[in-house]
């Protein structure tokens, strides 16, 4: 059951972790500094080693960092900074509403200690499904299949590749996991947790946080009648997201079940691969211009070096 707590107005900081185009992360500096919020204790930008870097902006404190270490390294240095009571995490492409920060700490009170989130909107509207539950091979292996991709509208294949479903409620739903583009939690459990694993370089280090803050008896929890709007992924090329997030899941399947679950993966998603061979195959039997053998090599490729798109000093092993 939730815990009902009396405090009025804890405060906030707002840690943005930026890269590439300063635009975005501007325009939501705007919003949230627009919106005269009484929990609004501070907002910091912690700038990952930007080519472009952020700008010095009146009312924001910018923490540089002198090498690219991805989201989690990007977040914990931000965190490290902050004063509030609160910390909320956001992607540095959210658009909010005026009074985002204020609807948030209100709805996440009853809950707290926790790490909430609210829905997330694709730039057509559409929910991302931000409330997940932990991952398995199955889920992995199932959203691999691009045969089943025509179907994925469909409640059991949302379930099918670990979208929790239950959160099309509108209501207040715990769940196993939301993903990071907009997570609040109390400093003290951040800190008591240690922060984001900075061993994931991107993808898959909220997971891991989440399932951390498990072991602490700290739920997530996804609040209905909210929600932000989402760009997602506007700075990098899809293989690249591909790359961070193959490598991502290896890397979380091999810290929580060892070796063998990180191979299991591996294998599975190696078995989906033959059998998107066989579909592509015969689509382009069927007149389609999709090139079967050199897709799966690229996929193939993608599941044995993953680690090709992320730094060399985020591609040690994960530990636990």
């Amino acid at each position: 059951m939730p815990e009902h707590r009396t405090r009025t107005a804890p405060t906030v900081s707002v840690v943005i972790p930026f890269y590439g185009d300063p635009g975005p992360a501007q325009d939501l500096v705007t919003s949230l500094r627009a919106s005269a919020s009484p929990h609004l204790h501070e907002v910091i930008v912690s700038d990952d080693h930007s080519p472009t870097p952020f700008p010095a902006t009146e009312g924001v404190r910018v923490v540089r960092r002198e090498r690219n270490g991805g989201f989690a390294a990007a977040v914990n240095s931000g965190a490290a900074a902050a004063t509030g009571e609160l910390l909320l995490v956001l992607n540095s492409d959210l658009e909010v509403a005026p009074d985002l920060l204020d609807r948030l700490v209100a709805a996440a009170a009853p809950w707290m200690p926790a790490l909430v989130s609210c829905d997330v909107l694709t730039p057509g509207g559409r929910t991302s499904w931000p409330g997940r539950h932990f991952p398995t091979t199955a889920h992995q292996v199932t959203e691999w299949l691009v045969p089943l991709a025509r179907w994925r509208h469909l409640p059991a294949l949302h379930e099918a590749v670990g979208h929790d479903t239950r959160t099309a409620s509108g209501r207040d739903t715990a769940v196993d996991w939301v993903i990071g583009a907009l997570m609040l939690v109390p400093a003290a459990v951040w800190r008591a947790v240690g922060g984001l694993d900075e061993s994931f370089y991107m993808n898959c280090e909220e997971v891991d946080l989440q399932r951390r803050l498990r072991e602490l008896c700290v739920p997530s929890v996804l609040l209905g009648g909210l929600s932000v709007g989402h760009e997602g992924g506007a700075s990098s090329a899809p293989e690249r997201r591909r790359g961070w997030l193959v490598d991502g899941r290896l890397r979380y399947a091999r810290k929580w079940e060892g070796r063998a679950g990180a191979r299991r993966l591996q294998a599975g998603l190696a078995a989906a691969t033959a059998v998107n061979l066989v579909w592509n195959t015969a689509r382009r039997l069927a007149g389609s211009p999709v090139r079967p053998v050199e897709v799966a090599r690229e996929e193939y490729h993608l599941l044995t070096h993953p680690e090709r798109w992320v730094p060399a000093a985020n591609r040690a092993p994960a530990r636990r």
